[in-house]
């Protein structure tokens, strides 16, 4: 058996990772942070004790001061033995001669010491880290010298235990860290809080579309650039897919009644035939009315199962040169031998020399047939004005329409398969596929079909093909 998954909140989980690399990354530092503290300390302290010693010899070898005299009248100087207690450390400073016997020390001299620091003289000065009876000391080593006599030595030794001890800057340094951790937990919290808030919003709203409800209330006013295109790209996306629904219900009620009504038609008409109900020429003229319904049924079909095949990459194009001119007035010429009044008439602009472009004839013929089409219906009467232009690598077709325009909020649909516009849907019979099937049929062959603009006095569209390319 699988053990399912158990799922965290976006909150939850964001918040503990960016809360366990906080802590990880302070730790680091406060370990660093430590680590310098505790050298820092040692190093200042040991440079202290250097100073002490200094000062001892420097004090001792004064003869300036009338206080000081030779090396004997030394513990009338350091009789105060707290002058010398430092509030970080507290050393033990020696005064011997060059024998190693102590003259005098900041604290009563244990038995055994005389022997102890004789050993520590090996008549050089510095800084040196010895062994003591239980733990490691340092010890600062200074001559006591008088004209280039050598009276002495003093010896200024502590514990590097109190060296190196730093309680006072390890709580400052804990707070300090506690204080930076607690501030970054909650600024992680609120952000991470405010980075949620839209996804979840967004996830509820996901919920209620799948159920069917496409009125969707999210708030677009977010500062961050993401989080605002995933608001708004999910309301449009919603929005598309209400408008996808309608066209979905409209395309079962709408394909069966344009297939419904050619039936109904055929039927009727044959059915009268049959009967004797018309008889003679009347039965001829009934049969042939019966074979234009047969037609348009056909075309019906044959624009669905182009579609299909064109959705999936199934119809292959032949692409060939040809010259452009000579392909819009073959268009036009085609589209005019299929209409029945001269109440509208097509207005060519061609270019002033042959030009070559990479198309297949048949879509194209197909493309300017539904662009021209769709221009008649669109007006009573007028003039379809057609012009080529060269535009470098490409050549732009216009088809314009003096006609009643496309309604403002219905342009964004009109590549959209089985839409038909309100101006179209009582009036005009079809399935809603010539301009979404043109549009693929353009790109087929590189090129593409795009509105221009559209207003109340007349409907630009614009075919873009591309040129031949010349060796």
């Amino acid at each position: 058996m699988f053990k399912k998954n158990k799922r965290i909140s976006l909150l939850q989980y964001w918040t503990s990772r960016y809360l366990l690399t906080l802590f990880i990354g302070l730790a680091i530092i406060s370990f660093i942070s430590a680590a310098w503290i505790r050298h820092t300390t040692f190093e200042n302290r040991l440079e202290l004790m250097a100073f002490l010693a200094d000062e001892t010899v420097y004090r001792l070898t004064d003869t300036t001061n009338p206080n000081n005299g030779p090396i004997n009248g030394i513990p009338g100087f350091i009789g105060d033995r707290e002058r010398f207690n430092m509030r970080e450390i507290d050393p033990i400073l020696y005064v011997v001669d060059t024998e190693g016997n102590i003259l005098t020390s900041n604290r009563p001299v244990p038995p055994g010491s005389a022997k102890n620091v004789t050993g520590l003289l090996d008549g050089e000065e510095g800084t040196k880290e010895v062994t003591g009876e239980r733990e490691p000391e340092y010890v600062v080593i200074r001559k006591i010298e008088n004209n280039d006599q050598l009276l002495g030595w003093v010896l200024v030794m502590e514990k590097k235990v109190n060296l190196t001890r730093v309680n006072q800057a390890y709580g400052q340094l804990a707070l300090l860290i506690g204080a930076v951790a607690l501030l970054g937990w909650i600024a992680i919290y609120f952000l991470s809080k405010r980075l949620a808030r839209p996804i979840k919003q967004v996830a509820e709203a996901a919920k209620h579309v799948q159920e069917g409800h496409y009125a969707v209330d999210l708030p677009q006013d977010s500062k961050e650039k993401e989080v605002y295109e995933l608001v708004t790209s999910f309301k449009n996306m919603a929005s598309k897919l209400e408008q996808l629904e309608k066209t979905r219900t409209e395309l079962l009620a709408g394909v069966t009644h344009e297939l419904k009504t050619p039936v109904t038609s055929i039927s009727g008409l044959l059915q009268a035939v049959k009967d004797g109900v018309v008889t003679g020429q009347d039965a001829i003229e009934f049969i042939e009315m019966a074979m234009v319904e047969t037609t348009k049924m056909k075309t019906m079909v044959g624009d669905l199962l182009a579609f299909n095949h064109f959705a999936v990459d199934a119809i292959p194009v032949k692409i060939e040169s040809v010259d452009v001119n000579q392909l819009l007035r073959d268009a036009v010429a085609q589209w005019e031998v299929m209409q029945d009044d001269e109440l509208v008439s097509v207005n060519l602009h061609l270019l002033d020399q042959p030009v070559l472009v990479e198309a297949d004839i048949v879509r194209i013929q197909q493309i300017m047939t539904n662009l021209l089409t769709n221009a008649k219906q669109a007006m009573d009467k007028g003039t379809i004005t057609l012009t080529l232009t060269d535009q470098g690598d490409t050549l732009s077709m216009i088809v314009k329409d003096t006609g009643r325009g496309i309604p403002q909020e219905e342009q964004a649909f009109i590549f959209e398969r089985f839409y038909r516009g309100e101006n179209k849907k009582y009036t005009v019979r079809g399935l809603g596929l010539g301009l979404p099937l043109s549009k693929m049929m353009a790109q087929s062959v590189g090129g593409d079909l795009r509105l221009i603009e559209s207003k109340t006095s007349g409907t630009s569209f614009e075919l873009v093909l591309q040129k031949a390319t010349t060796l």
